[in-house]
């Protein structure tokens, strides 16, 4: 077995742009697995070919694909021509030696100029199976799903079938930046983008040398490893200690953290322009903590022309614990550090502010200039997935 199939599910359903969309999938599944050994990736009908080199590793290759957003399951799996006795030598030897277990065939018709029906084809594997094997049929849960796929000129088969990434490809819906914390909410945010076929630009808010540099190497861990989803991320780096500073200067306490976080959406939305975002990002929950309130949430959003996208908003904590373990953030956001958010940080912030208390604050201070120094001031960090690999799915 040389091949592995991979099948698509959502992209399916794009009517006259499915072609756009299937040729962004197998652009990054190429990009994905460039430094494997594997010798193309072709689009079939309804499914895409990996064709394994006789270098590749399928548990290498794999693993790769189990990152590629858009893939709902693959399967490695072999190729013959077009003729069910050819398939079934192809299948009885690659069973050889396997232990007895329950089975059933399933069968697609790719072509349905083929002579035989789908449940004909399921017939006909089936008997030679059991009378060349003597392994029981079982229909409903077998312990082996042998899979079969005839095309115009080609035919696959496959046993079981392992579950893809799901989701959109990456760079199919365009660009947006994530104001990142290091925190456990907003990776996950930035992943939930990435899964709907967004490339992501993490802006990550840091306050050094007021605090140590620990907020901003977690956020570089965490870039390295959604990289591995979007193969190419470019992590913006802003200071934002003196910002800060200033602003404890001239604004009331209670008020700060509204303002902190207007001036980031600001800051963030030069940034996105600058980087051709259509949109930001949060990871932002109602009434997780004080700039999380519905009121401060709307008046913090006023400060940005820009569509702001909260796919959390709704969760729960636990939620979105389980999730960032699952994607394997969570044990880099609770590393302990410093961020932007805890410096002057008041004891009792507002919770319920009003838009003409953020108006008479802001008046006192340098707007323009303040949130110029900061973009000015701001450092690109790249990471790439693979490192070896071309340029990436969202050039």
């Amino acid at each position: 077995m040389t091949s592995i199939i991979v099948h698509y599910q959502e992209i399916a359903l794009k009517g006259r742009n499915r072609p756009y969309f299937i040729s962004k999938l197998v652009r990054n599944v190429r990009k994905q697995t460039a430094d494997l050994g594997v010798k193309d990736v072709r689009a079939l009908m309804g499914r895409i070919e990996v064709v394994l080199g006789p270098d590749a590793d399928y548990g290498q290759v794999t693993d790769r694909l189990r990152h590629v957003f858009g893939i709902a399951n693959f399967s490695k799996a072999g190729r013959t021509r077009v003729d069910l006795d050819v398939l079934g030598d192809a299948i009885l030897a690659d069973l050889e030696g396997h232990p007895p277990v329950t089975f059933r065939v399933s069968a697609k018709r790719g072509d349905k100029t083929f002579p035989m029906t789908s449940p004909e084809i399921e017939r006909a594997l089936g008997e030679r199976i059991y009378e060349t094997l003597h392994w029981p049929v079982k229909l409903d849960r077998p312990e082996l799903a042998v899979h079969v796929e005839l095309l115009a000129r080609e035919a696959f088969y496959s046993f079981g079938k392992e579950k893809g990434a799901g989701g959109m490809p990456t760079g199919v819906s365009g660009r947006v930046a994530c104001l990142m914390s290091g925190g456990i909410d907003s990776p996950v945010a930035a992943y939930r983008l990435m899964r709907r076929g967004c490339s992501v630009v993490p802006v990550h808010f840091h306050s050094y040398p007021f605090v140590t540099r620990a907020s901003q190497e977690k956020v570089r861990e965490i870039a390295a490893l959604l990289s591995r989803y979007q193969m190419r991320t470019n992590l913006r780096l802003v200071p934002f200690g003196e910002l800060q500073r200033q602003i404890v200067l001239s604004v009331a306490a209670p008020m700060r953290v509204v303002i902190y976080r207007r001036f980031m959406l600001r800051i963030a939305e030069r940034i996105a322009r600058d980087s051709r975002a259509k949109a930001l990002v949060t990871g932002e929950v109602i009434g997780q903590v004080a700039s999380q309130t519905l009121e401060n949430m709307t008046v913090i959003a006023e400060a940005t022309r820009m569509p702001i996208l909260r796919p959390l908003v709704g969760m729960d904590k636990d939620e979105i614990v389980a999730e960032a373990i699952r994607l394997g953030t969570y044990d880099i956001s609770i590393i302990p550090d410093q961020d932007c958010c805890q410096l002057f940080t008041p004891r009792s912030p507002e919770t319920h502010a009003r838009f003409w208390q953020v108006a008479e604050a802001e008046a006192k201070l340098p707007v323009e200039d303040m949130v110029k120094a900061a973009v000015e001031g701001t450092v690109t960090e790249e990471f790439r997935f693979p490192a070896t690999g071309a340029a990436a799915a969202d050039d």
